[in-house]
């Protein structure tokens, strides 16, 4: 929604206040001039970008033939529910997670489970008890998880991922693994894609990513799913065809190759900003206010727990809105666990950094 006050600063679309590599733009004025605006196809070039960047960045080793391009992740998400499930079936997320997780099962008439994360020393945790419960009790048919997660900035390690693997062989369940944030893990974690675990493990397992959040060029919409088993891409390629969603813009294209082929120091240098925007943040929050600051391990997204206030949700985000006149993402869009929570993204310059940080301070005082 448009907001007409100038002094308004929006930091809730996870977009980044960042030029984006200057290749891509070169790259586009190029298309422009050709004056061709056909129909496009994916070249070599693409593919190779994209298996190039799994093996350099990722260490997973994909052949072409498993790479499914599709406009974007959250596309692909309904894509697989329909593709693999049917109306009335379970399908589990960990929340609190981004939105159209959630949204996308309801839409499609499936029984949406949610497994809620625990807090721990400070960050998300999987309560693997609850998981198994609740694969058994709802005889859980796909899960899709977020790996990093948003909106903690969780980045599972391997002994984790290893865990929800095995639960989902014992109990047959597909899994989707969001991975849209995996070249934006900071402070030295490791991203570890899951198809790399183990090899079996792509037997179930559909994994999604894009150069889009990355390099931020959403609007050029491209993704792909990496899915290695042959019935599974067949049936995931055949539902796709059926709701026509097997085309990709040309700027798609060329923006994901460009991206991966130009970008890795464009990459590096972020990540230090980044490091630097979340470590201010997360200092000063804490110093200054009661606001509990989830330090994220991977992207630029921040959890912010504002229920030390004893506020309302409304005056909570009434006070963010029209006193602080900061628009962050409201906790609950998120999940039931998201009560007294809002998601603030920090992928800006530091001096923007520094005035949402001090809004934020001054209408959000240390109590005593």
């Amino acid at each position: 929604e448009a907001e007409s006050d100038p002094e308004l600063l929006e930091l809730w679309v996870a977009d980044m206040d960042f030029l984006p590599v200057p290749e891509i733009r070169d790259a586009v004025i190029n298309y422009a001039e050709t004056h061709i605006f056909g129909y496009p196809y994916p070249s070599d070039e693409l593919y190779q970008s994209i298996i190039d960047w799994e093996k350099n960045q990722h260490g997973y080793s994909v052949d072409k033939a498993s790479i499914v391009l599709i406009e974007g992740v959250v596309p692909a998400i309904s894509t697989a529910i329909q593709a693999f499930t049917k109306e009335g079936d379970a399908v589990l997320i960990n929340t609190p997670v981004y939105p159209p997780f959630a949204r996308s099962v309801r839409l499609n008439n499936r029984k949406l489970i949610e497994n809620s994360l625990v807090k721990v020393n400070g960050h998300f945790e999987i309560d693997f008890e609850q998981l198994e419960k609740d694969f058994v009790e709802h005889q859980v048919k796909l899960y899709i998880l977020c790996n990093p997660h948003n909106p903690g900035g969780r980045v599972w390690e391997r002994e984790v991922l290893e865990k929800i693997g095995r639960l989902c062989q014992k109990y047959g369940v597909l899994l989707v693994s969001d991975e849209i944030h995996q070249d934006l893990v900071l402070f030295g974690h490791q991203h570890v894609s899951f198809n790399t675990i183990d090899p079996s493990f792509k037997e179930f397992t559909l994994v999604l990513s894009s150069a889009t959040k990355t390099f931020n060029i959403a609007g050029t919409k491209n993704s792909y799913a990496i899915i290695e088993n042959d019935a599974l891409r067949k049936s995931f390629q055949a539902r796709q065809l059926r709701n026509n969603q097997h085309e990709i813009s040309a700027l798609g294209f060329i923006a994901t190759e460009v991206a991966y082929q130009n970008g890795k120091g464009w990459l590096e240098d972020l990540k230090e900003v980044l490091e630097e925007n979340i470590n201010y943040t997360v200092e000063v929050l804490r110093e200054q206010t009661d606001i509990g600051v989830m330090k994220p391990q991977g992207t630029y997204l921040l959890w912010l727990d504002f229920s030390a206030y004893g506020l309302s949700e409304e005056e909570l985000h009434a006070r963010l809105h029209d006193q602080a006149k900061v628009i962050l993402n409201k906790g609950t869009d998120f999940g039931v666990e998201g009560k007294q929570h809002a998601r603030l993204n920090v992928a800006a310059p530091k001096t923007l950094v520094q005035e949402i940080v001090d809004r934020i301070v001054t209408n959000f005082p240390k109590k005593g």
